[in-house]
């Protein structure tokens, strides 16, 4: 049997969630201290402001912000790492 032929894509689906909120945290902790500093740097993605629609009767409102910084992307690289051994 090749290898990884059985792994579940689930799997590797909550490790990267996991990784990026490790990462996440991680960089939120780590942005007072002077030399880890640069892990919390990142890029804002998605709208400024959310996209209101009124249909009258209902009210929609949509809005999605991610923000990727460099502790969320170690986060996601050492996730697959971890992937791929498992």
């Amino acid at each position: 049997m090749a290898r990884g032929a059985g792994k579940n894509g689930w799997a590797l689906v909550l490790l990267i969630l996991a990784g990026v909120v490790l990462g996440s945290f991680i960089s939120q902790l780590t942005s007072g201290v002077s030399w880890l500093s640069w892990l919390s740097f990142g890029q804002n993605f998605g709208f400024a402001d959310p996209i209101r629609l009124n249909l009258g009767v209902l009210v929609l409102t949509f809005g999605l912000t991610i923000k990727f910084t460099i502790g969320s992307i170690i986060g996601i690289i050492v996730a697959a790492i971890i992937y791929h051994f498992i």
